[in-house]
């Protein structure tokens, strides 16, 4: 359904004096998205996550150039194409309920964005009501204001924004964070449900443990790169390629519990080699030399050329 293949997102900026700049925030990104896949995409914060989404949508700056290519059903995913498509074929589950307009009921709002997709206002508001009643909504929330619903309510009217509409790719940015965990699992078994139904899915999220509860695959980002895109039984198995995926996976609580030390470089001076250099225990010289290419090794993707040791 997807393909990203060596993404590269550099905005033009000027600094002091006027003089402008290149700054290259994310490079040689990859990705790919099945129909009826959850893909988690993670990674620190400033990985380039929300990035990619934006890209996607076509929502970047103007003052951003994109390189590679995304190929969403088989053909390119042109900024006219993404225009077409953002809220029809592709949509965003926002991260924040601040996107819910404070002035309009929530009905009213899940009701246009059917409208928005040719739906008759009748038809709309059936499939509004049909589909808060699916997430158990209580009878009175369409009548309600943001304000008035608590934060589970709020995330599940966010999530009836995607699902009124025929989207087939759906993408979940850190729709999780500040959440009650029973929310939380609440939240990612609705984002589980729209996988079955054969929407292609990807939850953006920094929680790689809330991932690995509904994930099919797990796509790590790091410094604007992708450096491991792996099964998601392949944590648990201990069958983990990246040294920064091995270090996230023993930084949880359950685990070992061990911080990963130092921090993701900036994008105003990365290293001429492997990304993860200055912070890897398997750094050799030869790491320092070129960028590594992604590979396949053991059964998944993986941008480091120590990966099979």
């Amino acid at each position: 359904m997807l393909t990203v293949s060596n993404l590269g997102i550099t905005f033009t900026q000027y600094d002091q004096g006027l003089r402008r700049k290149q700054l290259t925030v994310i490079t040689d990104l990859d990705l790919t998205v099945q129909a009826g896949e959850l893909v988690a995409v993670v990674g620190a914060s400033g990985s380039g996550k929300s990035l990619l989404a934006h890209a996607l949508l076509g929502i970047l700056p103007d003052n951003a150039q994109l390189s590679g290519t995304i190929e969403f059903q088989g053909a390119p995913l042109t900024p006219e194409r993404c225009k077409a498509l953002r809220g029809k074929a592709i949509a965003l589950i926002p991260q924040s309920i601040g996107y819910l307009d404070p002035l309009m009921t929530v009905g009213r709002q899940v009701q246009r964005v059917g409208q928005l997709n040719s739906l008759p206002a009748g038809s709309a508001r059936t499939l509004m009501e049909r589909t808060f009643a699916r997430y158990d909504l209580p009878a009175h929330t369409p009548k309600a204001y943001p304000f008035q619903l608590s934060g589970g309510m709020a995330r599940r009217v966010l999530v009836s924004t995607a699902v009124v509409t025929p989207a087939q790719l759906v993408i979940a940015d850190e729709p999780t964070p500040g959440l009650h965990p029973d929310v939380v699992a609440e939240t990612l078994n609705h984002l589980r449900e729209l996988a079955q139904e054969g929407r292609g899915v990807i939850l953006i999220t920094h929680d790689i443990e809330a991932a690995l509860q509904i994930a099919d695959r797990v796509a790590v980002f790091y410094a604007g790169t992708t450096v491991e895109i792996a099964d998601a039984k392949d944590f648990a198995l201990g069958n983990l390629r990246h040294p920064y995926t091995q270090a996230l996976w023993r930084s949880l609580p359950q685990n070992d519990f061990v911080p990963v030390q130092g921090n993701q470089p900036s994008p105003e001076n990365l290293p001429s080699g492997c990304l993860y250099s200055d912070r890897c225990p398997w750094v050799t010289a030869e790491c320092e030399q070129a960028r590594p290419e992604l590979r396949w090794v053991r059964q998944g993707w993986v941008r480091c050329i120590h990966a099979d040791r």
